[in-house]
């Protein structure tokens, strides 16, 4: 399973890294390679603009826009985020969702509520849903792999999650539980991803 996190209407797709070479190419830290493909609008502070050039690898891609055509334009744009409409983006595969599709969705085992996503957090081993609700101690942390999410429905707006799998009891999911001090997180994936 692979989320890739995001705005609610832009898709984040890298920031702008140093400078490469003299015609305004720059290297794009923190990319999705699949949003800063050759012809691809994106907008970055505040303007909107096609990408004329694509080299460089996934992992260090160097892209050039139209209209920014020296070295000292783009270093003037180095650190902002490049964000792409998602309307404009490549559809993903089945098993892969927008991190906004996932959030607000409900989280439950059968017919027990556990709360609601308030966001996707990536971690070294895997992405994990935060999940809040009035029938949790603190946040669960929820690993997206197969074992523990049963079902993805975004247009209902529900996923289904196995408690056992999870391994929490019913004191962690127990209303009115007091707080321990801070967030309770849990990471029991130990699993890698796929790579969006």
């Amino acid at each position: 399973m692979t989320v890739v996190d995001d705005g609610p209407h832009a898709l984040g797709a890298g920031r702008v890294g140093r400078p490469h070479g003299l015609d305004g190419s720059f290297y794009v830290t923190v990319a999705r390679p699949r949003l800063l493909a050759q012809g691809t609008e994106v907008t970055v502070a505040g303007r909107t603009a096609p990408i004329v050039r694509r080299a460089g690898t996934d992992a260090r891609p160097i892209v050039r826009l139209e209209g920014i055509d020296d070295r000292a334009s783009a270093e003037a744009l180095r650190g902002a985020a490049l964000t792409v409409e998602s309307a404009s983006a490549p559809a993903l595969s089945e098993g892969e969702w927008w991190a906004h599709e996932l959030e607000g969705c409900d989280v439950v085992d059968g017919e027990r509520v556990l709360g609601v996503v308030t966001k996707l957090l990536e971690l070294p081993s895997c992405e994990v849903l935060e999940v809040r609700g009035a029938q949790t101690a603190g946040p669960l942390l929820i690993p997206m792999v197969k074992d523990a999410i049963r079902r993805v429905d975004t247009s209902s707006g529900r996923i289904e999650v196995d408690v056992d799998f999870l391994n929490l009891s019913d004191e962690e999911t127990a209303a009115g539980a007091e707080d321990r001090g801070g967030p309770a997180k849990r990471d029991r994936a130990g699993r890698s991803r796929r790579s969006p």
